[in-house]
């Protein structure tokens, strides 16, 4: 979910963790400024470039180098994008370059607009673009072709998120249709797209459709959209693929009790309208969560203000160590960044990385997988010295070096300390070794 509650906008950002907190934030991009940023993407063409999706209907393009200083206007529909008035989850909202997209130069983008311009009847609409034959940095403007069109009850729950999974298809989410509690019932009803994430073929297209429905969906030929993959789900604003798994991972926002970060599994019920996370809905009710598949992770909201999750990425990058394999994720209404770290039993233990003050709308990859997140017009990433004891960017027998003086010395510094156990002995010593040797 893009803003659940209207904040005013932040003039600077209190970093209440960074005394305990091996992980800082810093503006990835310092020249450059956004208008509402809700996606971070890259075309995987190996151009190392970033695409920015602003809200207002625009996509930004730009060399990722943090002393970048101009960016290009990649697609412009505003024209097109509608938004209901003051705060508002319509919407430019996702983005997905097409795996072959070096070859075919097509991207889809999933937007909101409304029907002849009458508000009272938003719609969701997927559409196909291609790049620009003669410029790499635009796109065709006069290149849509819409692939689908979904009509919304209400302005809200508009989900959004669109990516291109391991097996080719594409992958998109949407809300449960809005209001507050899934009035009408979407998330239970098979009939409809409303509450679900759906999975299609682009390349094809099946009689009266523009796409085709992959063979092995988990309701084909079941009295079900056989677009759907998973249903039961409320809003997910962002999910992503973790590439070395390839695990479905989705943020679903809650109603007013509690957020879920759940692996999404083909066929499987999430329990919207239900459940809220892992507890009955409305509070009170009597429900079976046997029927329904449960988070890995739920928090509470208004706790501390927390109040709205924002999807991240498990991460596979190389330059934060310590963050391998964790699932890294948010809350739009006070930057909190957490990660998910798996069990040997399959369950998730949750640990709090830094607080930012900033409002997170989305968090994305580069093509190196190193995880970016946006917000407040800008976009940042995470940091971190933890064993760099030297602060040249790298770890090496220079830092294991350094790191058994200060024991030796009977002394303490903070990124020597690997196990985060507020001494530094040969364990550290150990564990540094086995980051380098990995």
């Amino acid at each position: 979910m893009i803003i659940k509650y209207f904040f005013k906008n932040i003039s600077f950002i209190i970093f209440l963790s960074l005394l305990i907190s091996n992980y800082n934030i810093q503006n990835a991009f310092p020249n450059l400024t956004f208008i509402n940023p809700v996606g971070i993407h890259h075309a995987g063409d190996g151009t190392d470039r970033i695409f920015i999706v602003e809200q207002e209907g625009r996509i930004i393009v730009f060399e990722n180098n943090e002393s970048v200083t101009n960016y290009s206007i990649f697609l412009d529909i505003r024209s097109i994008v509608d938004q209901d008035g003051g705060y508002t989850e319509e919407g430019l909202l996702g983005l997905a370059f097409h795996p072959n997209y070096t070859e075919n130069g097509f991207f889809y983008v999933h937007y909101t607009d409304h029907l002849n311009g009458n508000i009272n009847s938003p719609r969701n609409i997927v559409a196909k673009y291609s790049v620009s034959s003669n410029n790499p940095n635009q796109a065709d403007i006069n290149s849509e072709e819409v692939i689908m069109i979904v009509n919304q009850p209400y302005h809200n729950h508009n989900g959004g998120q669109m990516e291109f999974g391991p097996d080719g298809y594409l992958y998109i989410s949407f809300g449960d249709g809005g209001s507050g509690g899934d009035p009408l019932g979407n998330g239970q009803d098979l009939s409809t797209l409303l509450g679900t994430i759906i999975r299609i073929d682009i390349d094809n297209s099946d009689p009266e459709l523009n796409y085709s429905i992959p063979d092995d969906n988990p309701f084909v030929g079941l009295f079900a959209r056989p677009e759907i993959y998973a249903y039961g789900l409320r809003n997910v604003w962002r999910f992503s693929f973790d590439s070395e798994t390839d695990f479905l991972w989705a943020a679903d926002v809650g109603q007013n009790a509690w957020e879920e970060i759940d692996i999404i599994f083909p066929g499987l019920n999430y329990g919207c309208n239900l459940m809220e996370a892992r507890h009955c809905y409305p509070p009170g009710s009597n429900c079976d969560s046997s029927n329904y598949e449960l988070p890995v992770y739920e928090y509470e909201l208004y706790v501390d203000g927390v109040c709205s999750s924002t999807g991240g990425y498990v991460y596979r990058g190389e330059k934060l160590w310590s963050l391998s394999g964790k699932y890294i994720y948010g809350d739009w209404c006070t930057g909190d960044i957490w990660a998910l770290i798996p069990q040997n039993n399959g369950s998730y233990v949750n640990e709090d990385l830094i607080r930012t003050g900033i409002n997170i709308t989305s968090f994305g990859v580069d093509q190196n997988n190193e995880i970016l997140f946006c917000g407040n017009n800008s976009v940042y990433k995470i940091i971190s010295d933890l064993g760099d004891l030297n602060n040249d960017s790298q770890i090496n027998i220079l830092d294991i070096v350094i790191l058994v003086n200060y024991i030796l010395e009977n002394d303490y510094i903070q990124s020597g300390d690997i196990n985060n156990d507020e001494i530094i002995n040969v364990l550290d010593v150990i564990q540094l070794i086995n980051v380098i040797l990995n």
